[in-house]
């Protein structure tokens, strides 16, 4: 015996929105691996390899976080390369004046100038900042890391204060004087090499000139690798500057006699000459820096382009075939669309 079977025009026009809804799913899908490349849901396509991807993923991260750190610590060390640089041509030029000074008439009234004005190029050398950080003051970063010399300053204040302590550890009287004209070299030479010498060295140095700290900024470089990268303004090369420049502009050298200024001038001359011995050695500790740093950076970037070469090679989808499946579900979907539009102009009034 045979049936008839009915099939009404709501289960067809249902039947072709469940079609539409998910062509239009699959649609967007297939746009996005055309357009990106890459599977539209990895997770989804990689089932249980997706931990290695994730993996991946994060590796090249933390190598790209690297690199672009690496960047911003190679300019503070070209800056900090830049300043030992300068400082050590200054105290070259001055190691010359020095000389030059010592046995000349008027020879303290000389040496001012150029003292008082390295002294000021000095600190403010050490009080550099970049991106906001003093470079110069060890992990104390945000503080400036050397106080000006000027009056009324504390390390102003101190060295004051030394000279016109009464015997044997100053002179009883300020530079300015004129008593210093008969202060022998004996008593020079005793005041330099314990009074004055002990104001560069610490505790007196970080409680009157100094805030920075010994301790130096440190930074990964690479995944293995951590490495100082910045400089201390308590390096001993430094202080022999600072104690050089201070003591040829500020002990009223202009007013000493002859025999005892050369005191003066020769212990000058030998803090300058062991200064910039050690500014050589530092700089090249800190072109060392910059060499590991650019030889990690580059290993970085090779890195970079393994892990994203093994990422592409897990999440890449063949952009053809994709542009393909967009074709043939927008001509679905525009037939399902056409065939709705008919369904939906049948009526059974037509019929009657």
């Amino acid at each position: 015996m045979m049936s008839a079977n009915y099939i009404s025009t709501v289960m067809l026009s249902s039947s072709l929105r469940y079609s539409i809804t998910n062509n239009q799913a699959a649609l967007s899908k297939a746009s996005t691996e055309a357009t990106t490349g890459r599977f539209a849901d990895v997770g989804l396509e990689l089932g249980a390899t997706t931990g290695g991807d994730v993996t991946l993923r994060a590796d090249m991260s933390f190598a790209d976080q690297l690199v672009d750190t690496n960047g911003l610590v190679a300019g503070r060390l070209d800056v900090t390369q830049d300043r030992i640089t300068q400082l050590s041509s200054t105290a070259t030029d001055f190691l010359k004046d020095l000389i030059a000074a010592r046995s000349t008439d008027g020879g303290g009234r000389i040496i001012l100038p150029p003292a008082s004005s390295n002294l000021q190029d000095l600190i403010g050398a050490l009080n550099i900042s970049y991106n906001g950080s003093y470079l110069f003051s060890g992990i104390n970063t945000q503080n400036q890391p050397i106080t000006p010399y000027t009056a009324g300053s504390a390390s102003k204040n101190q060295v004051d204060a030394d000279f016109a302590a009464p015997p044997p550890t100053g002179f009883g009287f300020p530079q300015s004087s004129p008593s210093v004209s008969s202060i022998t070299p004996a008593q020079m030479q005793t005041f330099l090499n314990t009074t004055f010498d002990a104001e560069f060295a610490s505790p007196a140095w970080n409680a009157k000139w100094s805030s920075a700290t010994d301790q130096v900024m440190q930074s990964r470089i690479s995944t293995t690798e951590i490495a100082d990268t910045s400089v201390s303004a308590n390096q001993i090369g430094f202080r022999k500057l600072a104690e050089a420049y201070t003591m040829m502009a500020d002990l009223g050298n202009a007013n000493l006699n002859q025999s005892t200024f050369q005191v003066v001038v020769d212990k000058a001359i030998g803090l300058v000459g062991s200064a910039i011995t050690d500014l050589a050695a530092l700089g090249g500790s800190v072109g060392t820096v910059q060499q590991r740093l650019t030889t990690a950076t580059d290993k970085l970037k090779t890195q970079k382009d393994i892990l994203n070469n093994q990422i592409v090679g897990m999440e890449q989808v063949d952009p053809t075939e994709a542009s393909v499946r967009v074709n043939a579900l927008q001509t679905q979907i525009q037939t399902a669309l056409a065939l709705t539009s008919q369904l939906q102009k049948i009526s059974l009034i037509n019929y009657l």
